[in-house]
């Protein structure tokens, strides 16, 4: 069994369990280095981060399977944690639902996240967001789960028919989805604690809860939704919009002093990074063959 299968089994058994996944969100290596020393539980490949930080472009469907995939398979084989990794809506019809499932299973990752909007898609917290048919979402499931070759390959299935159809359109296509077979079931945009708390009871499968700082859903603790019985949490963009906001402040001091004396912001130092980036292999290679 490889690292990948086992990461797989042990995310699987954890959500079949009912125990409380916590995911932040990771969009490059140095986002997912920094969170994996941390011990989550697992890790989130984020669409909107990808997006943002690797083409400069919203959350909106520009992003394609080939910029996904190469990113999400850095990032698996950079961390110990599993990844649970945004595939939008399959990037096409049921054959590219098909191939996708299939080049982030051997990309490593150990859940897969697919959604019911029309394509282009949008950001979850963003307006504008139409979704297609229950029954061809419900054909997208099942694709989905006859393309993976490994059963612990949790399928994510996410609705975002809360913003556009209500919560009651929400709830039944959820079931639905949980009925056709996916493993987790992805309410997008609950818009207060009730919902959340409506959601835990008509949907009878592992649910995903998704805190946008910002966003439609408010920021729910923890406990709350292990109370509830969700299975994952994740926090997408919290560590990317943290990065954004010490950046602008980093490059506004810069702008107005000329240097960074005097910055008041925290700061890495270069060998914590050299560290992170691992230099001390370098440093290792070069002692050991600089001898022969």
């Amino acid at each position: 069994m490889s690292d990948a299968d086992d990461r797989r089994s042990w995310l699987a058994d954890r959500v079949r369990a009912g125990e409380l996944t916590v995911a932040p969100g990771v969009f490059d290596m140095v986002s997912a280095r920094i969170a994996d020393r941390f011990g989550f539980d697992a890790l989130y490949a984020t669409g909107y981060g990808i997006s943002a930080s690797h083409l400069g472009v919203p959350d909106a469907g520009i992003a394609t399977y080939t910029d996904m995939v190469a990113r999400v398979a850095r990032i698996c084989a950079g961390v110990e944690a599993p990844v649970i990794a945004d595939a939008d809506t399959g990037f096409g019809g049921l054959l590219n639902v098909h191939h996708t499932v299939r080049g982030y299973e051997d990309a490593g990752v150990a859940a897969v996240q697919l959604e019911d909007q029309e394509f282009p898609k949008k950001c979850g917290h963003a307006a504008g967001r139409t979704v297609v048919p229950v029954a061809d979402m419900v054909t997208k499931i099942e694709v989905a789960l006859d393309a993976r070759r490994n059963a612990d390959l949790l399928v994510i299935a996410r609705t975002d028919a809360r913003t556009s159809l209500g919560l009651d359109e929400a709830i039944a296509r959820g079931r639905a989805y949980a009925e056709a077979g996916a493993d987790v079931v992805f309410v997008e945009s609950p818009e207060n604690l009730d919902e959340f708390r409506s959601i835990s009871r008509a949907i009878d499968a592992p649910l995903m809860a998704n805190l946008v700082e910002g966003g439609f859903s408010p920021i729910v603790d923890r406990e709350i939704l292990a109370d509830l019985g969700f299975a994952i949490v994740i926090s997408p963009v919290t560590a990317l919009l943290a990065a954004a906001a010490a950046m602008e402040h980093a490059y506004r001091h810069l702008h107005e002093h000329g240097t960074s004396a005097n910055l008041n912001q925290p700061v890495l130092p270069i060998s914590d990074m050299h560290e992170l980036m691992g230099f001390g292999d370098v440093w290792s290679f070069d002692e050991r063959w600089s001898q022969t």
